[in-house]
């Protein structure tokens, strides 16, 4: 059993080793056994290996503890350690102007106070709700809106100060019928216990946003773009942990110019799986960007392009994101950026970090389009796949240190998993089920 620290020692050492498995099996990754056959589910809902099961915790349309109903399309989700043994889930919701009837509020409800913006009279219904959990039980004590008014709200990630960032994955403004201009990140603390007040962090830049990550070292943000030609960015903060002070937004760049685009689609292979290249960053002017050009400035001066960067996790001194539809297949692929031990900087130029192409899928039916991801308690990555075929077939898929993949769990209804994630202890996984919202705790031997 690997804990966090190992998984990223012994991805490290056998990096050369899962890129010689891949080319063992001519071209296609390698395949590890997981936990054993997935056994079919009685209801239909999601099968599961051997020894693990699950309970169904919330889902659409439930009364909430503030009087408002569970929304739909459940998407990132993050989970905390509060007081008293309890834990908070904080769940996005991906929901835009034309949901509002699949939203938290009723019909003709007033819009409440802190709403970010709203469609006519109504509130935009994308946000985020919490929910209180006992511990030992998982009961849910307290379902909750945290955050209203914003437009799908994708993914995000978890703080070192106990909240959720909140990711809006849209570029809307007032010519598409709208009273403000989105492609946000916004703060819900993971105690709030009610609706927030919701705040832009506008210094850290408007883009088609999918989620971010938090070097607990530094306070330094990572964030992805799911765009087919999207960056890889990150904010420094004038004051770690204090992100609506403002600071400096940047886009990642290879010191090999010759590796300006990550996705591997053209005839020529730039990034072999496996390979590791230095990077520097490249600070991007008005990060507001009201022309939604942030992307496109940042390439042309010189930012790597990256395929639909979608997941985001941090682990111990480096992260992980997928780009789903990244590689000659187009399946996805998983990158790994090692921070330099001077992240941000002066002295980064002369010891820069480090990205590297973990993995890269050839074969639908062993990895697609993986989007969400996390690490298990046993050092294996947790990836949600995204599949977008007539008959989707989506799977959390297990990727081991050596790039093996496996099926973890298979969705048996037409939706995706999303924002999985793992409670503080290790002994349970939370995931959503896209729509019609579930969201499930799982537990067995991680």
């Amino acid at each position: 059993m690997l804990n966090r620290r190992q998984f990223s020692m012994t991805a490290f050492a056998f990096a050369g080793l899962a890129a010689q498995s891949r080319a063992a099996a001519g071209g296609l990754m390698a395949t590890a056994s997981g936990y054993g056959p997935l056994q079919n589910d009685p209801a239909g809902l999601i099968d599961l290996p051997p020894g693990f099961s699950y309970q169904i915790i919330s889902q659409l349309g439930e009364p909430m503890s503030d009087g408002y109903r569970v929304p739909d399309r459940a998407d990132g989700m993050g989970c905390f350690r509060l007081d008293g043994g309890k834990l908070a889930l904080v769940r996005n919701h991906e929901l835009g102007p034309k949901h509002v009837s699949s939203g938290p509020l009723n019909a003709g409800a007033a819009v409440p106070e802190g709403t970010f913006d709203r469609v006519g009279d109504a509130a935009i219904p994308g946000g985020t709700t919490t929910l209180v959990l006992d511990g030992d039980t998982l009961a849910v004590e307290k379902q909750y809106l945290s955050l209203l008014g914003t437009i799908r709200n994708c993914a995000g990630g978890v703080t070192p100060w106990n909240s959720w960032l909140s990711c809006e994955e849209s570029v809307a403004g007032p010519a598409d019928g709208v009273g403000q201009s989105h492609g946000w990140i916004f703060d819900v603390p993971a105690d709030a216990g009610k609706l927030v007040k919701a705040e832009p962090l506008k210094a850290m830049g408007r883009f088609v946003r999918e989620a971010a990550a938090v070097d607990p070292r530094t306070g330094i943000v990572y964030m992805t773009e799911d765009r087919d030609d999207s960056l890889f960015y990150r904010f420094l903060p004038d004051v770690p942990g204090s992100l609506a002070r403002g600071g400096r937004l940047q886009a990642l760049a290879f010191f090999d110019k010759s590796i300006a685009d990550s996705r591997n689609w053209a005839s020529a292979v730039v990034m072999q799986p496996g390979s590791w290249h230095f990077t520097n960053w490249i600070d991007l002017d008005d990060p507001e960007s009201p022309a939604d050009d942030l992307r496109l400035r940042g390439a042309t001066k010189g930012a790597a392009r990256f395929a639909r960067g979608e997941g985001i996790h941090w682990g111990d001194n480096e992260l992980y994101f997928t780009c789903t539809s990244g590689g000659p297949a187009k399946q996805g692929q998983i990158m790994r950026y090692r921070p330099s031990h001077y992240e941000g900087t002066a002295q980064e130029r002369s010891n820069p970090g480090r990205l590297q192409l973990f993995l890269e899928s050839t074969d639908p039916a062993q990895y697609s389009y993986g989007d969400n991801l996390t690490v298990a308690p046993n050092g294996h990555l947790i990836v949600c796949e995204d599949q977008y075929e007539d008959t989707v077939d989506n799977h959390l898929r297990g990727v081991t240190p050596y790039g093996e993949v496996y099926a973890f769990g298979r969705i048996r209804v037409q939706t995706e998993p999303a924002g999985v994630c793992f409670a503080p202890d290790g002994k349970t996984m939370f995931v959503n089920l896209y729509s019609p919202t579930k969201t499930l705790a799982i537990r067995g031997p991680f």
